[in-house]
């Protein structure tokens, strides 16, 4: 198992409405033009689309559903009423799909042939109204689904089911996650905290616990021939510490440290998890906390969080695979501590050791510096700044009755002035849309300290994947007032109880 997100592997169905009423010409016609569209637009997606025949009646069309649903590779399914399909036939197909939905409002033709128009074009190019009969179901059986609008020659057109489509992947992702706690969370916290049983129901994944000194086992068995490869390709291709290089005084030190990669790598591998987290608070026989290992995991799409915070692990995971194929990366992140120059306020990001150097174009370099907790030997990490440029930063809480998440748009900016003496990964950010108005909404969000900063995939993402797990989205960008934003957090609450039920 390898947690290298493969987008190519999944695939969107293609549905296209119609009815017998026709005759066999329309609907050859319809079909025709419908694979036209399919192809184009599966030109522009990271993931296989492929058309289906076109549906003309609600056995067909629930049958469409049941076998989207059972089919692992399908992760979504988009639907165009290329002419008019009665909407009553889609109730049971909707009513059965459990999958993600895009309704694509589109036509054939781009251009009206304004001088050749008759009926049989009218007949044939109907979606005008007939995306409208599919929408008005839609709405009515409360079918949660992203509209796009608009032909699929056009950019924005294609960047929007881009997007969907990626935020798919991810929730398909998390539906069949495994997540392998070692240890608990750190002690008194309560951000980290959270319904595990609730988490499976609402997002799929399993999140489980393993004692460290299992992976501690783990890591003893790595093989030497094993280390020093690993070793190796550090010194290809990082810029490592001299201390740290063979023959340094601290080499033993990153020997220890490729034998925790080694021994982590094997421990998810061979139980086919894509997230983990640990807890410097639990560490057992495990020499160093994890650092490295770590953020050479998370760089290759795993999941992860710190001190046993797995809704974070979640989100880096989902963020890993809806980025994928992209420039920038995801990574665990934490506030850390402000700068509050007037007019220039920034955010100092970071955390203990576990930031993810796919932040960063650069080199990292790595290093071995004292952590001053959790009483084991000094750890081996990469020390780096993200590179400048849009980001966005996504926080999961639980709220009693409900998951929440709160997602903020940054930009990550160049280091104001030099940092040698802080030897972490980290990023430097301007919150959107100013400082002080992003943070109280933030803490009116109740949104904890840990989050995912992604610099592959926008906000838009995140809003798809929420309308996918039916999950409450908070976000705070350029458009955000704090009394607009209060008045949403009191609505949203009221909405999500009223419509859980009793």
């Amino acid at each position: 198992m390898t947690a290298t997100p493969d987008l190519a592997a999944s695939k969107v169905w293609f549905l296209t409405g119609s009815q017998g009423l026709y005759g066999e010409e329309t609907l050859r016609q319809v079909a025709e033009q419908s694979r036209r569209i399919a192809d184009e637009l599966g030109e522009s997606l990271p993931v296989e689309l492929v058309w289906t025949d076109v549906l003309t009646d609600a056995d067909a069309i629930r049958r469409a559903a049941l076998d989207a649903n059972s089919d692992d590779r399908v992760i979504g399914v988009i639907a165009w009423m290329h002419t008019f399909s009665p909407a009553k036939m889609w109730i049971a197909g909707l009513d059965a799909l459990r999958k993600p939905l895009l309704h694509l409002h589109t036509q054939a033709a781009v251009a009206l042939p304004w001088s050749s128009i008759d009926m049989d074009f009218m007949n044939l190019n109907q979606a005008a109204h007939g995306d409208r009969e599919f929408g008005y179901i839609a709405a009515r059986l409360g079918v949660p689904r992203k509209t796009v609008v608009g032909h699929v020659s056009d950019d924005r057109v294609r960047g929007e089911v881009d997007v969907w489509a990626r935020a798919a992947a991810g929730f398909a992702a998390s539906r069949s996650l495994k997540l392998a706690r070692f240890g608990d969370n750190m002690r008194y916290v309560a951000v980290t905290e959270g319904d595990k049983t609730e988490a499976e129901l609402r997002f799929g994944v399993q999140v489980n616990t393993w004692g460290v000194n299992e992976l501690a086992d783990a890591v003893a068995a790595s093989l030497d021939s094993e280390v020093d490869g690993l070793v190796a390709e550090y010194e290809e291709r990082y810029d490592v510490a001299a201390e740290l290089r063979r023959g340094g005084e601290r080499h033993e030190s990153l020997r220890d440290g490729a034998r925790i990669e080694l021994g982590l790598r094997a421990f998810l591998e061979a139980g086919d998890f894509a997230a983990f987290t640990t807890s410097f608070e639990d560490l057992g026989a495990l020499k160093q906390l994890p650092g490295l290992a770590v953020q050479r995991l998370m760089a290759d799409g795993y999941g992860f969080g710190a001190e046993g915070d797995w809704k974070t692990a979640i989100l880096v995971r989902v963020a890993s695979v809806m980025g994928a194929g992209l420039p920038g990366g995801a990574s665990l992140m934490e506030d850390y501590t402000y700068h509050l120059e007037p007019g220039n306020e920034l955010i100092l990001g970071a955390h203990m050791l576990e930031v993810s150097p796919s932040l960063t174009t650069g080199t990292p370099r790595l290093e071995i510096h004292p952590l001053g907790i959790c009483g084991k030997e000094d750890p081996v990490l990469l020390v780096f700044t993200a590179d400048p440029g849009p980001a966005v930063v996504v926080a999961m809480s639980d709220m009693r009755d409900r998951f929440r998440l709160v997602a903020n748009v940054v930009e990550n900016v160049a280091l104001p002035e030099p940092m040698p003496n802080l030897p972490v990964g980290h990023a430097v950010w301007k919150p959107a849309p100013d400082f002080a108005t992003s943070a109280a909404a933030w803490l009116t969000a109740g949104a904890p300290h840990h989050t995912v900063m992604t610099t592959a995939v926008g906000v838009e993402a995140f809003r798809d994947f929420a309308e996918m797990a039916e999950t409450e989205l908070l976000v705070i960008d350029d458009d955000t007032t704090l009394p607009a934003f209060r008045d949403t957090v009191r609505w949203n609450s009221a909405y999500h109880r009223l419509a859980r039920g009793i």
